[in-house]
């Protein structure tokens, strides 16, 4: 059974106890009317009128279990919330009910920066592998004149992985492949925006531009920092080192190098995080 008090014959002494909801709160009036101009302070300094339970606790109907952090925060005047907190719609809710300002306003700065953390935090991945082609072709020596040549290609794939796309456009800016046509940026998979495929294979010194370019293969290059000229990417060592100067740049750290964590630039795969 509760009671209607008349808010003029109320009378207020420490230590209050009160039943939020169910769940028995015990603080002082001090702490209570911290914030004279909000519904608490209203209520506890006879300005509104309380509803009391049949043990004599001030009763308000409202969630019990999130004022703790409501009566925290009159206490300390800091929002401690825990990692895992999961209840912050609830806690806004709750907080604009009770009409404390300052705590609205720490809410929604905790809660802008929470985004801003969940926005940034990322994983990033690169696997890389080559296979080796050998070519046979004639070369022209004279005008009866054809000489038979042999030479091995290296073609090098890596398949990059990152959970933030922005991270991904800027490895298609920091590539491009040099075609016949001029430098192409490499592009995000189709319909996987989170995923970039790059091919290369750098030109052996033996086989002739003509036919490097007949067979469609492209080299590989990058813009360093702080220098504006390209730099081919010869192989997969060189693609790794580039790898970690973009992602260290962005706020990454490497997780795990596999196989040898102690030969990180001879790697074949690498995992970065962010957080």
């Amino acid at each position: 059974m509760l009671n209607s008090n008349n808010p003029d014959k109320t009378e207020f002494q420490d230590p209050v106890s009160i039943n939020v909801g169910g769940q028995v709160y015990t603080t002082t009036l001090s702490t209570l009317t911290r914030f004279q101009d909000s519904m608490l302070g209203a209520m506890f300094r006879g300005k509104l009128p309380l509803l009391k339970d049949r043990k004599g606790n001030f009763f308000i109907d409202r969630d019990g279990k999130v004022f703790r952090h409501i009566l925290n925060y009159l206490r300390s005047s800091s929002l401690d919330l825990p990692r895992d907190f999961s209840e912050m719609q609830l806690l806004k809710r709750e907080a604009d009910f009770y009409q404390i300002r300052p705590l609205l306003e720490e809410l929604a700065q905790h809660e802008s920066g929470f985004l801003q953390a969940a926005g940034r935090s990322a994983v990033l991945t690169a696997d890389v592998s080559c296979q080796a082609r050998t070519l046979h072709f004639n070369l022209k020596r004279g005008p009866e004149n054809f000489e038979l040549f042999s030479c091995t290609v290296q073609i090098y794939t890596a398949n990059v992985f990152c959970t933030s796309r922005a991270v991904v456009e800027l490895l298609c800016r920091s590539f491009s492949y040099q075609t016949p046509e001029g430098a192409v940026p490499p592009q995000a998979e189709e319909g996987q925006p989170n995923c970039l495929r790059l091919q290369w294979t750098p030109r052996p010194a033996e086989m002739p531009v003509e036919l490097f370019n007949k067979h469609g293969y492209r080299r590989l290059t990058v813009a360093p920092v702080p220098s504006t000229e390209s730099t081919v990417v010869q192989d997969a060592r060189s693609f790794v080192e580039r790898m970690l100067q973009l992602a260290l740049a962005e706020g990454f750290r490497v997780d795990s190098v596999f196989p040898d964590s102690s030969d990180i630039l001879n790697c074949v795969s690498l995992r970065f995080v962010r957080y």
